[in-house]
């Protein structure tokens, strides 16, 4: 049995993780922590929505898996690497710089004694494997761009699926591309994101939706990826919780728990 604390506890995400661990027969969910929640009921367990993140220490959490804020993040990281509980991070807005200074936290402990980190910018095993596929693609198929979807509330632009999909792009291909740069409305033509123009839609009405679009003469290559329902992030949720204790120092990305080549 794996002890489960949830950070975000009250958020739309965080709920659905607490009622997707509280579902699990070798998986117990012993907290859930969320400032702006305090005191609500946590979803899927008989516990009230913890304040400080304190709590998981108290309840003795040995997995925290965290959809907070970019904001708040690497702090909570920080405080679990300190604390000696695995994390896994869903949360987006962890850059290159962010993982290099995990991996110092990491190394800082003493040899042989966890905790263990997973990042992942998506958890969606199709939206894994979009961007196995738009990896593979790019050695043959230089110009691209990147359209990705949200829905209003999300706080960040571009998602940190794009900006991971537009990263392993730009290191597979074998020549860069950016296509013209000319606008007569500013900022028409996206965002430039490692030399890969990537453009961000926010609406009501959407979840999670990405297209990569490659281009060659005569012919385009599109893939794309689209979460109708939160609920395509929880096998990749569960998998990474069961997982950690097993991946010595920072994983990134679910490809190594899907047996896929690593991207980053």
């Amino acid at each position: 049995m794996i002890s489960v604390g949830v950070l975000g506890a009250g958020g739309r995400m965080g709920r659905m993780v607490c009622g997707a661990v509280g579902g699990q027969a070798d998986l117990r969910l012993v907290a859930g922590v969320d400032p702006s929640h305090a005191g609500a009921r946590v979803e899927g367990a008989d516990l009230a929505v913890a304040g400080e993140l304190d709590a998981l220490a108290e309840a003795g959490a040995e997995v925290a898996v965290d959809f907070t804020r970019p904001d708040a993040v690497m702090a909570n990281v920080r405080w679990l690497i300190a604390h000696g509980i695995h994390a896994v991070v869903g949360t987006t807005g962890v850059r290159g710089t962010d993982l290099d200074e995990i991996r110092a936290l990491l190394a800082a402990r003493p040899a042989g004694v966890g905790p263990n980190v997973l990042v992942a910018a998506n958890f969606a095993i199709g939206a894994v494997l979009m961007q196995r596929f738009a990896e593979l693609a790019a050695p043959h198929m230089a110009a691209v761009e990147i359209i990705e979807l949200h829905h209003e509330g999300k706080v960040d632009a571009p998602s940190g699926t794009a900006l991971s999909t537009a990263s392993r792009v730009a290191a597979a291909r074998r020549e860069s591309w950016s296509g013209p740069s000319a606008e007569s409305v500013p900022g028409v033509r996206g965002g430039d994101a490692e030399g890969v123009r990537v453009h961000s839609v926010r609406l009501p009405g959407l979840v999670a939706h990405q297209e990569v679009i490659f281009g060659a003469a005569g012919q385009t290559l599109t893939i794309r990826h689209d979460t109708t329902d939160r609920v395509s992030f929880m096998p990749g949720v569960l998998l990474a919780v069961r997982a950690i204790a097993s991946r010595p120092g920072l994983t990134v990305g679910l490809e190594p728990l899907l047996g896929l080549d690593a991207g980053q």
